[in-house]
């Protein structure tokens, strides 16, 4: 076991080893709890991102390139159709990587704080990453993020490490496993600038090996990181067609830093540590532990927030703040470390883990892990199939709004149509954009003109973004059809068109 003390341990009467087999058993315990609540959602259907995944390696393993369309090798969907090729494709199946990732990257998070922190204190920085809501949406998501952790956590771990290691090799180890991180999600790479920092940080006391281990360290990630390039150059000018969400606000940033209720319990616990005068107060001589959880916990976490709050890429959602929650937790681990009465670090961390969990079980939405297709696509499709009725779909990825819309049987074997090569449909589906855009109105004019000829019924099915489409279809087939919703299902609408009996009347197109 490695400690932060630099002497050795005393040695320990028999009465403090019970102690601290009751200690750890509790948390143990505590940690358990903390991962089961990752799995209270695993069995929900899947969410529209993860469709995406499954379309990708639903062809198989030589069409995952063409499917992902990145400039880049994507790791993550050959390891997904790997697990798929032993376990299957049912939900579960699809999420076992991902959790199995996560649970590495809380194991090796927990031999980082080693580094660190106290024994104890290493459990609960573990613990409190755990338990972050982002991260236990994360643990069962069936896209790359759960490993994506893994590779920030394994870099953090390497580079705590180096305070003690001269080694050239243990230099160009950090250097690749923090290149290695946009391999799995490349707009982690904000994770960099922190890493460097904590480099400086933990290698100021050794001046003579700072700035070769540096150099192998920037050589290898350099070399390592060549191919990320035309991904990155890609994104940035595509940028526009990646916005999806709103500006934060400050209450988001302070959400993540606090992950949520849990600032209040830890803010109780430093009060009765200051009442009991158990709270260090002083900085000492660890200054340089102060200075690399404070860059990792702040730094990319920061820079998601001002980018999205200051320029048009409002990327500040919970997928992407995952960049953040390493750090955060090592913070976190800092604070509890100044509590020096070790019943109270137990008694944060017991009553951390009953808050979370009280608060996750009981919110209906803990059961489904996001929104889900699944529900409307099957009322489309009862009521669909009874008589072949076709069916319009909007896309619900923004990129659809920038691109032409496939047509036919294309439609049910597209990305952009994600959900129907999960949950399929029968009949004929005619795919428009996210927006009523040109694109839109084009498509949706050829087909409402052969549906008026033929005065067949048809059904509309539309998420929140794509509500003005539909209520321009239902504008636009106001004289010959009667629209009725025939089921709404996680606010995507499923509305039935029916041809009204007087064959004089048409449709009135603008």
């Amino acid at each position: 076991m490695t400690t932060n003390s630099e002497s050795p341990p005393a040695p320990r009467s028999s009465a403090a080893l019970i102690s601290d087999r009751v200690l750890y058993s509790i948390y143990a315990v505590a940690t358990a709890v903390s991962v089961f609540l990752w799995f209270v959602a695993i069995r929900s259907p899947l969410w529209l991102d993860e469709t995406h995944s499954f379309y990708v390696i639903k062809s198989g393993f030589f069409q995952i390139k063409s499917r992902v369309g990145w400039p880049i090798v994507p790791v993550y969907p050959y390891i997904l159709w790997l697990f798929a090729k032993i376990f299957g494709t049912s939900e579960i199946a699809l999420r076992i990587p991902s959790a199995l990732a996560m649970l590495g990257a809380v194991y090796i998070l927990y031999r980082a704080a080693l580094e660190l922190f106290d024994r104890d204190v290493a459990v609960i920085t573990a613990i409190v990453f755990a338990l972050h809501p982002v991260v236990i949406f994360a643990a069962i998501d069936a896209r790359p993020y759960a490993f994506a952790a893994l590779a920030m956590n394994a870099a953090i771990l390497a580079l705590v490490r180096l305070r003690h290691n001269h080694s050239n090799w243990a230099a160009a180890l950090f250097g690749l496993l923090s290149a290695s991180i946009a391999y799995f999600q490349f707009v982690f790479v904000i994770l960099l600038p922190a890493l460097a920092l904590g480099f400086i940080a933990i290698k100021a006391d050794d001046r003579k090996s700072l700035w070769r281990q540096a150099g192998v360290a920037f050589a290898v990630f350099a070399l390592a990181f060549v191919p990320v390039l035309p991904l990155l150059t890609l994104m940035f000018n595509t940028r526009g067609a990646h916005v999806f969400a709103g500006p934060p606000s400050l209450r988001d940033l302070a959400a993540t830093l606090a992950a949520n209720a849990l600032g209040f319990v830890l803010i109780g616990v430093l009060l009765i540590a200051l009442a009991k005068r158990q709270l260090d107060l002083r900085i000492r001589s660890d200054a340089w532990r102060i200075a690399f959880c404070a860059s990792l916990g702040l730094i990319p976490i920061l820079i998601l927030f001002f980018v999205s709050r200051d320029t048009s890429m409002h990327l500040f959602v919970g997928r992407y703040r995952l960049v953040g929650i390493p750090g955060i937790a090592l913070c976190w681990g800092l604070i509890v470390s100044r509590i020096n009465l070790r019943p109270l670090r137990l008694m944060f961390c017991v009553a951390a883990v009953a808050t979370a969990a009280s608060l996750y079980l009981i919110d209906p939405a803990s059961q489904l892990h996001g929104y889900t297709w699944k529900y409307a696509l099957d009322i489309a499709e009862k009521n669909a199939s009874a008589d072949g009725a076709p069916i319009l779909i909007c896309s619900d990825f923004h990129e659809a709004d920038d691109v032409p819309m496939p047509s036919g049987e294309a439609v049910k074997d597209n990305g952009l149509f994600a959900p129907l090569t999960y949950y399929p449909l029968t009949v004929l589906v005619v795919g428009l954009p996210r927006a009523l855009n040109d694109e839109a109105i084009r498509v949706a004019s050829s087909f409402l003109q052969q549906a008026t000829e033929r005065r067949g019924r048809f059904l509309v099915v539309a998420f929140v973004p794509s509500y003005e489409t539909l209520n321009w279809i239902v504008a636009q087939t106001s004289a010959a059809y009667d629209a009725k919703q025939v089921g709404i299902s996680n606010g995507i609408k499923v509305v039935a068109f029916t041809p009204r009996t007087q064959p004089s009347e048409t449709v009135h197109t603008r």
